[in-house]
């Protein structure tokens, strides 16, 4: 995230170069700025049958399908924020998960940290940001996933890997 104001004081920032790095400082409180993405975790969620479970977020795409994905809150692990996002979106509890790669996306200066979450297959939930949800066999998924401006193919491409090789699934 790019600050150009001190959100303690208020103050205009003031671009400095700290050991390798270039930062911005408040002149009046001395905070200092770095330029940090943002933690989001991406989660694959599979189920007991290995179905893949996706979700349509109309203003991520009308016609393409992604994986869950949400911001870290303050005060959690990766792991709980992979729990909590799975059970807020989708309804699902997370029985086991498992940490697979992470991504930068460069457009909204984010740190995708990607994650295979493992569930018994329930009801899903309402939620007020996901406009759709559905189960699809890992060979359906290839065809409906979201890879414009968004890292949910290259999270699906990372985890199949990961399960071919570690699970066998397929």
């Amino acid at each position: 995230m790019v600050y150009k104001y001190c959100a303690e004081c208020g103050h205009k920032l003031d671009e400095i170069r700290l050991g390798d790095d270039d930062c911005k400082i408040c002149p009046s409180c001395k905070r200092i700025y770095g330029n940090n993405p943002l933690p989001v975790v991406e989660v694959l969620v599979v189920n007991e049958l290995n179905e893949i479970l996706l979700l349509k977020q109309d203003y991520i795409s009308k016609d393409k399908w992604t994986v869950v994905s949400g911001y870290m809150v303050n005060g959690e692990t990766i792991e709980e924020a992979v729990s909590r996002e799975v059970k807020e979106e989708t309804g699902q509890t997370v029985t086991k998960c498992q940490y697979v790669s992470s991504y930068y996306f460069e457009p909204k200066q984010l740190i995708m940290i990607g994650f295979i979450a493992y569930v018994n297959k329930s009801d899903f939930a309402d939620s007020d940001e996901v406009d759709d949800l559905k189960w699809y066999k890992v060979h359906e998924v290839e065809a409906v996933i979201a890879r414009e401006n968004n890292c949910s193919g290259m999270h699906f491409d990372m985890c199949k890997k990961y399960l071919q090789e570690n699970d066998g699934r397929e």
